[in-house]
């Protein structure tokens, strides 16, 4: 197939980490178009690609792009999308798909894939280490999974916009633009949610209109529970990104800094194999009651290529992608469940999404 021609739209940080990390894809994909409301700043990410072009309004870089990444701020997601798609182009669009179920609906009802693809940028989908992980749960290798827990602590202020504030243009707070990521991932792992409570706060973010801090527990129909802490606030984290899976035969124990899965047994409940004969290849046993079961090949940068390797291939292969836009609807489904429940002071139904 012929190398397909990608836009930019919007020009912001994501914007040269996107050209710097996709490089390995050079011989499949070419960044041709940048579009951005500011000319000077989408001068400036053109400037990085010999012949590309730089645009105001990115209706004028649809005749030099078959596909487009769309990467602006959440309340323009909607209107931009429906755009693409209405001319025919192949989108990955940055999570979360748009701010309300109508809209969301609407661009349902508009995907074609894979005629256009239309694909969302959950990206940690992707990571081989977070992959990995959900194989294991999955398939039982440690046995059945009866609770995960996942932290993200991160300093995330307006630096990078203000509208990364503001509740209307993001859709609400912490949980909605950044642990939508990981309420898609428990999902994933644990199947049908039952109920569940939100609890939220901008103490210590006071740049936040909402919550820049967000604790979430889940239920889920399989008699699960999960529970996810986020914030924008962290001063310090020793946590950073982690997980941990309890499972009937051991913790696991998903460090994403490390690219590790460790896997923690000091009780058995039955006749397991040695921890030692559960390491990964390399791995030295450093503790009796822990090894390290996978460890992620690579940089950890690496989920962004895989993710657009993805996309890459359903426009190649002319098929459609696992992250749809139907299929990332029901997370955000559950979190507007969460935030109405929140509100009056109650427990989440979330039995039937």
């Amino acid at each position: 197939m012929n190398m397909i021609r990608v836009g930019m739209i919007g020009c912001g940080s994501m914007s040269g980490s996107h050209c710097a990390a996709l490089q390995p894809l050079a011989a499949r994909m070419r960044f041709s178009a940048f579009a951005d409301i500011d000319p000077e700043r989408a001068g400036k990410a053109a400037a990085r690609v010999p012949g590309a072009l730089a645009v105001g309004d990115y209706h004028a870089l649809f005749d030099a792009v078959d596909a487009v990444i769309i990467a602006v701020p959440h309340d323009l997601h909607y209107r931009i999308g429906l755009d693409c798609l209405q001319a025919g182009k192949h989108v990955l669009m940055e999570k979360p798909l748009a701010l309300t179920e109508t809209e969301c609906r609407e661009l349902i009802a508009a995907d074609r894939s894979p005629h256009p693809v239309l694909m969302l940028g959950y990206v940690m989908r992707h990571d081989p280490l977070w992959r990995r992980l959900g194989d294991y749960l999955h398939e039982e290798t440690f046995g059945r999974v009866f609770h995960v827990s996942v932290w993200t602590e991160q300093y995330t202020d307006t630096s990078r916009g203000a509208w990364l504030g503001e509740a209307r243009r993001i859709g609400g707070g912490q949980l909605f633009s950044h642990g939508c990521h990981y309420i898609d991932l428990l999902l994933h792992w644990l199947g049908d949610p039952v109920c569940g409570t939100h609890t939220g706060t901008n103490l210590g973010t006071p740049w936040m209109e909402r919550e820049g801090t967000s604790d979430v527990s889940l239920k889920f129909a399989s008699g699960a529970t999960a529970y996810h802490f986020g914030t924008w606030g962290a001063r310090g984290s020793r946590l950073r990104y982690a997980v941990h899976a309890h499972c009937t035969e051991g913790m696991l124990e998903l460090d994403h800094a490390a690219g590790t899965i460790t896997l923690h047994r000091s009780r058995s409940g039955g006749d397991l194999p040695a921890l030692g004969a559960l390491a990964a290849p390399g791995e030295a046993l450093d503790h009796p009651e822990q090894a390290v079961v996978y460890r992620r090949p690579g940089e950890g940068g690496k989920a962004v290529v895989q993710q657009m390797s993805a996309f890459l291939d359903c426009i190649e292969q002319e098929r459609k992608p696992e992250i749809s836009a139907a299929a990332s609807l029901r997370s955000l489904q559950v979190i507007w469940k969460l935030y109405a429940a929140e509100e009056q002071m109650r427990v989440a139904d979330l039995r039937g999404l």
